[in-house]
Order: structure tokens, then sequence, then C-alpha cells
């Protein structure tokens, strides 16, 4: 090479900057496509080289290949990425040949109508539809022969394109690959689904992008530089500098050429003075210095585009700069041969970094903004159809509140029925706080909208609350918003468990609410509910008579949502005709719109299964709530149906690693604060069974501090009962008579005799030790009153318990050794393994004290029970029994395995090399799935791996498993 003469001043120029650094991740993402199917995830922060180690897999990639990219901004465009990624392939669409299914996709390609098979007949439910419009699009990406789907950040996805990765990786027809930002993916994100449980042959890989070294950080400004090398001192201060982000390097040397500062002396490349003269320390500092080089079109064709983002074509940027379509064409050329802006196959235009985008646009004055996003939106008002998501964004940042109020409703209705809940209720966030002095008629109809299957946050009810009540404080709010809003304040304050205002709140607004409207039907719906104490059944099954009536002529869909609290209302009363309306109600799926009040049926029929002591069908119903909640992302309803079913897990005797997931989750800020104590009374039940004393105490103590003093019967009975029972075996009889009374008070003023499975048996017992046998007759006599003919499950096995002890007191050793065998009976039936268990020693006990030896072997079965739980102190107790009756008890329990696999272990981890999934695993072993994960995590540590493919590995190959398995 020639070389370079010494030169002091002036520009030097600069290159594209070579492939660098990265010839590993290349060769990993090129091998798996390669076996295709694959799937790839190609991870990294901003600016690390992903669209470029892309560029270089495509340019050997063999077949077409499709490509997508998800824009910065959530935008309510359904499989916008897929279908930007599929449109340009299909150049002649009526020549692919598509079957009548194809039919399906008018809604997403409106542009091929005329080519498209007839619309489809509407599907029976929304997942049908979704399902038929995945297989619509693998049909066309199949037909355009295409080998390979790259969508890039998609950690900006929407949920129905994550879906449609999903479905795609799960037909093993073609290669995936993806590439987002790791730190923008949120913990509960499809995203993390991609790469487990994928289908037999199908090959996969991850590659996550690191900084660059110093060596490689020299080898990059060299390729910029013709080839020629760079000092060490140069190379470790641009690496000290940027970080080794690439994009952070290669804009910070087009930087110093632009500066004149650097020099080439003595065979390579330095900086004039490295002390004194700092490149800037962010990308957008340099990005900024070169933007401030460029003349005065090329800038406004730069800020133009990032008012726009996304990718846009000319006329578009001519409409929005406000310049002449030549000067555009210009000033475009000198921003893409700066290496600014890149432009695709379709003259589309883009920043070739987000961080570029951002620098620029931050640094716009908001005035000239304001200027560009009302041009965007005056010329994309023109589109067909219309990017309403895109509009709602323009018009809001111009300052336009009339046209965004309008499109932001239209995009929250959009993002509704394209099932992204979570963009949609961000949108009306947004129109509700801006209505309450714009349009303060309207803030109740949009509340209305709002489902909460996705609010956690204390901050968003409680920022939504001073909205309503300062809309409710406006003048000339006409009657019947004014009602609406009263109903949607009274709802809100009853999710966050403010039940005297909410209720005030939904009977006032009863009166005004117009009759035959879904407003109405839900505010009498939810008037209906039990479960506050100053709301006795006899109230609850007063409003609970209107809601039929009122239901008659409202359409299915908005149905829906009132048969749902319909349904709680009535099981939650102990009426059999609600599991009638649930019967009804397992066989709604309806639109997008409608998905969270399904999900919400699955959350709520689960819960209730639980409090009746239908077990199994809790079980079935709760796991189908966490798949309908993951997929929709509803994380209000996901945490309830992650708490019950911790819930459940104790009263099932699925104990195995439930105390370290109670402890985690009641800690867990995602997680709402009713979840998070369900969790802790969880944690303290299991913390009491094994002999924790101190931490049961102070965990339920917290609890019952939380749930009380509010006198919510539904929420305190069970915290009471667990630390009543918890002192009641420290002989700390006054306290639990205390607490215990407070909760068997609450029951009988709401004559919600259901709720008394748990805290009315212990309270007996209290009454029993403190010598107040009549007190304890009449209170069982009145739980059987409360209950009546009513069979339900869990609280009949209570009442049964409850007579066992009374009988015991009296003396009736017989009477009591049966009526506790009915206990034990009724309790295994549900199942509640440790329930019936306690009922077991009971009868041992009157057994052994009426000299009948049969309470040995009774005893002894009981301790190993407990023994296998991990009911650590009820086994204690049993043993000393039993020694005192001259057994010596040994053995039972659950043997300790060590570092080896046990027998259970050896099942999951058979069925998991089979390539069977965790629920396919759990229904066939008739385990919860968290235990079947408690059980691969365990055998994963025993045999030292992090994967599942590798655990089935290494378990052939340690000879824990035949070859054959």
């Amino acid at each position: 090479m020639t070389a370079r003469e010494p030169r002091d001043t002036g520009t030097v120029p600069v290159s594209r900057p070579r492939f660098v650094g990265r010839q590993r991740d290349l060769a990993t993402v090129r091998d798996a496509l390669a076996q295709s199917p694959a799937v790839v995830l190609i991870e990294g922060e901003a600016g690390i080289g992903k669209s470029r180690l892309l560029r270089e897999v495509l340019a050997t990639t063999t077949g077409p290949a499709l490509l997508g990219g998800c824009p910065p901004f959530r935008a309510p465009y359904t499989l916008g990425p897929v279908v930007d990624a599929v449109r340009p392939a299909a150049d002649d669409v009526a020549a692919l040949g598509l079957s009548s299914l194809a039919g399906a996709l008018r809604q997403l390609f409106p542009e091929w109508a005329e080519a498209l098979p007839p619309a489809l007949e509407p599907a029976e439910d929304a997942s049908a539809a979704r399902h038929r419009l995945f297989r619509a699009l693998v049909e066309v990406m199949q037909a355009v022969e295409a080998t390979v789907l790259v969508v890039e950040d998609v950690h900006w996805a929407d949920e129905a394109t994550l879906e449609f990765l999903l479905f795609l990786v799960s037909q093993a027809t073609m290669s995936l690959v993806v590439t987002y930002r790791p730190e923008e993916v949120a913990a509960d994100s499809l995203l993390r689904r991609m790469s487990s449980g994928l289908p037999v042959g199908t090959a996969r890989a991850r590659v996550s992008l690191a900084a660059l070294d110093v060596a490689q950080t020299a080898e990059l400004v060299s390729s910029m530089l013709s080839d020629e090398k760079v000092s060490d001192s140069f190379a470790e201060f641009v690496r000290e500098r940027t970080d080794g982000v690439p994009l952070a390097i290669e804009e910070s040397v087009r930087l110093m050429s632009e500066r004149a500062d650097l020099l080439y002396r003595d065979g390579h490349w330095v900086r004039q003075d490295l002390a004194d003269i700092a490149v800037p320390p962010t990308v957008r500092d340099a990005v900024l210095e070169r933007t401030a080089r460029f003349g005065p079109a090329t800038l406004t064709v730069l800020r133009a585009m990032a008012v726009l983002v996304d990718p846009a074509d000319e006329d578009l940027l001519v409409a929005v700069s406000g310049l002449a379509p030549g000067v555009v064409r210009d000033a475009l050329a000198e921003a893409v041969d700066a290496g600014l802006l890149d432009e695709d196959e379709r003259g589309a235009v883009s920043y070739r970094h987000f961080l570029a985008y951002r620098a620029v646009y931050e640094a716009t004055a908001v005035r000239e903004r304001r200027t560009m996003h009302l041009r965007a939106a005056r010329h994309l008002e023109r589109s067909t159809p219309q990017p309403v998501g895109r509009l709602a964004r323009h018009f809001g940042e111009a300052g336009e509140s009339g046209e965004w109020f309008g499109y932001a409703e239209r995009a929250a209705d959009a993002a509704h029925l394209a099932g992204d809940e979570s963009t949609g209720a961000a949108l009306l966030d947004g129109l509700i706080t801006h209505a309450t002095t714009a349009a303060p008629n309207e803030v109740g109809r949009l509340t209305y909208k709002l489902t909460f299957a996705s609010v956690t946050d204390e901050h968003r009810y409680n920022r939504l609350i001073a909205a309503l009540r300062s809309t409710l404080d406006s003048d000339g709010l006409e009657p019947v918003p004014r009602a609406e809003v009263r109903a949607q304040l009274g709802r809100l304050l009853l999710h966050r468990s403010h039940y005297a205002e909410g209720y005030a709140q939904l009977e006032r607004a009863v009166p005004e609410l117009p009759r035959g409207s879904i407003q109405l039907a839900m505010t009498v719906a939810l008037l209906s509910y039990p479960g506050w104490v100053d709301r006795t059944a006899r109230t609850c099954r007063r409003w609970l008579q209107q809601v039929p009536q009122l239901t008659a002529g409202l359409p299915a869909t908005e149905r829906l949502r009132v048969d749902v609290d319909l349904m709680t209302s009535l099981l939650a009363l102990g009426e059999q005709s609600g599991w009638e309306v649930a019967a009804e109600l397992s066989t709604a799926t309806g639109s997008a719109v409608d998905r969270p009040h399904v999900a919400r049926v699955e959350v709520n029929i689960g819960d209730l299964a639980l409090l009746w002591g239908h077990n199994v069908e809790a079980r079935q119903r709760l796991d189908r709530a966490l798949e309908l909640t993951d997929a929709g992302q509803y994380q209000r309803l996901r945490s309830i149906a992650r708490a019950n079913l911790l819930r459940l897990d104790w009263r099932t005797g699925n104990w195995l690693g439930l105390a370290a997931r109670a402890a985690a989750l009641a800690d867990d800020p995602e997680l709402s604060p009713g979840s998070r104590r369900e969790a802790a009374l969880v944690a303290g039940a299991l913390d009491a069974a094994g002999g924790d004393a101190e931490r049961a105490t102070r965990r339920l103590e917290l609890v019952v501090d939380q749930t009380l003093p509010p006198r919510t019967v539904g929420i305190a009975v069970d915290p009471v009962a667990e630390l009543a029972m918890l002192w009641l075996g420290q002989g700390r009889v006054a306290d639990a008579l205390r607490i215990g009374g407070e909760a068997v008070e609450l029951i009988a003023r709401s004559g919600l005799w259901i709720l008394a499975t748990a805290p009315v048996p212990v309270h007996v017992e209290a009454l029993l030790a403190a010598r107040r046998p009549d007190e304890a007759a009449a209170l069982v006599a009145d739980f059987a009153a409360g209950l009546g003919e009513r069979q339900i499950p869990a609280p009949r096995a209570a009442l049964l318990l409850c007579r066992a002890k009374l009988a015991e007191a009296r003396g009736a050793s017989g009477e009591a050794a049966a009526r506790y065998e009915q206990a034990a009976t009724a309790w295994a039936a549900q199942p509640r393994p440790y329930d019936a268990l306690l009922a077991t020693e009971r009868r041992a006990r009157v057994l052994l004290a009426a000299g009948d030896r049969a309470g040995v072997r009774l005893l002894d079965e009981a301790r190993r029970g407990f023994a296998r739980l991990g009911a650590t102190v009820a086994k204690e107790r049993a043993a000393v029994t039993l020694r005192e009756h001259g057994v010596a008890p040994h053995g039972g329990g659950r043997p300790s395995y060590g570092d080896e696999l046990s027998p259970r272990e050896r099942e999951v981890v058979r069925l998991v090399s089979a390539g069977r999934t965790n629920p396919e695993i759990a229904a066939e072993l008739v385990l919860s799935r968290q235990t079947v994960a408690s059980h691969i995590r365990s055998a994963m540590r025993k045999v030292q791996v992090d994967s599942r493919t590798a655990l089935a590995v290494r378990a052939v190959g340690l000879g824990l498993l035949d070859a054959d398995e």
C-alpha cells in the first residue's frame, strides 16, 4: 500500500466501515440457517451491529428472504411488520394460486382485494379467526418461495406479531430471524418463548452481540481510513469513549474527520492531541455535530425524517419538509451518502440507527417539530386505509387536540380489536386525562372502554380516580354522562378496595343511567357482588335479581361483560345456578375486544372453584387462565391467576418448591397488591407448617393487618384462620379468640357462610380450648343454618370437622372418630390432603384416648403423609404421640436423593427428552405446571446443564435414561 503523506489539516475521506469482530456470530447464524428450518435470535443494545450482521447473513442466504421491521412507536396496526415484509414479495398475487383461505387476508392487504379469494365466513371465535389468518399468511410466504423471515427490532413488536412469529415457528416451514434489544424486552413478553419448545428438527441459535474490544475497535477504525493502521493509543481512546459500540465508533470517526481532527503520521492514524480535544461522549453529540455541517435543506429533510420515524418515500418527505421535490431528492442523496439515512429497495428512506433519529428529533425546535407533525398528519389523512395510530401521534405532537382526540380513540379501538389491550389502555388513559377538562361529557364513555385486565400499577389507578373525581366537579356535566362517570368511579374504587365509597357511587349512578344500557347492567351486576361486610348476602341477592332483565336486550358482546359479573356474584353467594352460567360462559370466545373478558371468565371460575372445593376444575381453569392472560398480556388478571395457583398448590399438597415461589411472588412488584398478599399468606402458612413459627407469625400478622381492618370478608378470613391456628399451637388462646372472633363476626354479619371453611373450625377449636363449649356449639349451628342445603364441598367438609370437634369435647369418642373419618374423606375427595391428614390425625388421637390401638396405625399413616408433604410440625407432633404409645416411628416422607434424579424427576426428564412442553407433562403426570418446572430446574441443577435440550442429552450420556428414551 502506498504510504500516505503526513497531513496536519483538512478533512480526511472516510469509508463505510467493514464488517468487524463478528465472524463467529456470522458463522453461528449461517450454520443455523443452513439447517432450515431454524430460529435465530440476535440480541444486543442499540448501535451494537445487529442490522449489519443481518446484512452480512442475507448476502449469502439462498432463496428469497422477507424483511420487516417494528417501528419504535407501538401502532395498533395488526401484524404490521409481517405485512410490510410480505407485501413487496408478492408482485402478482393472482398468479400465486392461493387457496380460499387467503380470503382472510383482505383486512391486512386491502390493495390486494381484487386478486384475493372472497372473504371468509365469520369464524366461530376470535382464536379461530386469528389461526386461519396466520395460516393464510404462511401460505403466501410459501407461495413466494421464501426461505426465511427476518423481523428487526422485535422488542417493539405488537402482541399479534409476536403471536404470529410463535405460530410460524410451530409450523417448521421456514426459518425465522429476529433482532431485539434484551433490555427492552418485558419479563413476560412472548418473545421469551420464541426459542422454547421448538418442533423436532428445528435448529436454534441465539447470538448476543457484545461490544468491540480495543483490537476490534482499531480494525473498525482502520477499515474506515483506507485500511491503514491506527495507533494503539488512538484505538484505546476511541474504545474508551464509545464503550466499543460500533455505531458510536463509526459516528465518532466521521465527526473527527469532518473536524479535521485526524492526522496520519509515522505510518498510522493519530489524533492531534488526545489530552485536549475530546471526542463527544455520546452518539447524540456526534450526530448533531455532523448534521450541523449540512446545508439548510438537508438538515430540514433530516428533521422531517426524524418526525416521521417510519420509512418514508419522497412524496411524504416533500409534504413534511415543505421543500421542493428536487431539493428533497438532492438532500436525501447527501444524507444517504453521508451514512445517516438508508434507502431500501422500494426507495423508502429511514435513519440507519435509532440513536441518530432520536438525536436529531430532540434537537429540533418544538415549533418546527409541531409544524412538521401537522404536515405529516394532513398528508397521511389522505391515505387509504388511514394509519390511525400514526395520525393520532402526529396530531397530538402538533398540538391539534381535536383531531388527535378522534384519531386516538379510533387507534385505541383498533388496538383492542387487534388484541393489543395494553396499547389501547395507554391511549385511553391519555384521552380520559384530556377529556376531564376539554370534554367532560365523554369521560364516562371512554372509561367504560377500559377493562383493567393489564393494570397493576397503583399510580395509574390513582391517576384515573383523580381524573374521574375532577370530572364530577365539572360545570356543565349532563345527567347521563355524570351517572356514567359515577359508575366508572365506583368500579375503580372497588378495584382499589375502597368499598364504602365505591358502592355508594354505584348506587347513586343507578337512577340516572339509561334503561337498556350496558352501563346500567354492569353497575347493577357490580352491586350484586358480595365480599364487603356491609354488603350482606341478602342485599346482594336483591340487586342480583335485577340483572337478567337488564341484560335481555343487550348484544352478545356486551352481555358477556355483565354475565361474567353475574356468574361471579352467584358463585360467591354459594348459588348452584352460578355453575350453569359458568358452563355457558365456558364456550365463549368472542372477538379480540372480548378476549380480556374471556380470560376473566377462566380466572374467576378458577378462583371460585377453589373456594367451593372443586380443586380439579380450579386447576384446569387457572392453567387456562395463565395461557390466556400470558397471550394477551393481561398483567392484572395474570397476577390474580398466579396467586390463585399458589393457593391451589397449597391446598392440594403440591408443596415442593412452593415456599420459594410464594416468597418470590410476595415481593414481586409486577403483581397487584392483592396478589402479593395472597402469596404472603401461602408463604406464611407453609412457614407455620414447616416449623418456622417466627417467620410465619411475621408474615401472617402483616397480611392480617392489611386485610382485617377494611372488613373485607373474602380476603380477610383465610389469613385470620392461619394466624389463629398458629397461635393456638403456641398456647395463645386469647389472641386466637380475638382475631378469630372478628373474622366470624364478619361472616355472620354478611351472611356469607361459604367463606367459613377456614376460620370457623379454628374458632371452634379456640372456644373449646377456652372452655366455652356452648358458644362453640352455637357457632356450629349458625354455620349449618347459614349453609342450608347448599352442597358446597369445602364448607361441608369444614362443617363435618366442626361437629367432630364438638363430639370430641363432649367425650363422645365413637361419634367423634366417625365424624373425623367423614371429614378426612370429604377433604381427600376435593383433594385437600393436608386437611385430610389433620382430620385423620384427630381421629387417631380420639381412638388412642379411647384405648383403641387402631389409632396407632392411623397416626403413623398421618405422620408419613405429613412427612411427604413437608409438614414438619405435624409430623413431629404425631411422632411424639407414637413414642408415648410405645411405637418408634421410622421411614416415611420424601427420601433424599442428593445429586441423583428422583423417580419423579426421571419421569419428567423422560418427557422433556420426548419434546413435551411443561403443560403436556403436567397433564400426563397430573401435576401443576409449577411443580413440573420445579422438577426440571432441580434435574438441570443436578446434572449441571442450563437448557432443556442439554438436560435430555446429559441424562442419556450419564446413563440416567435409556438411549432410546
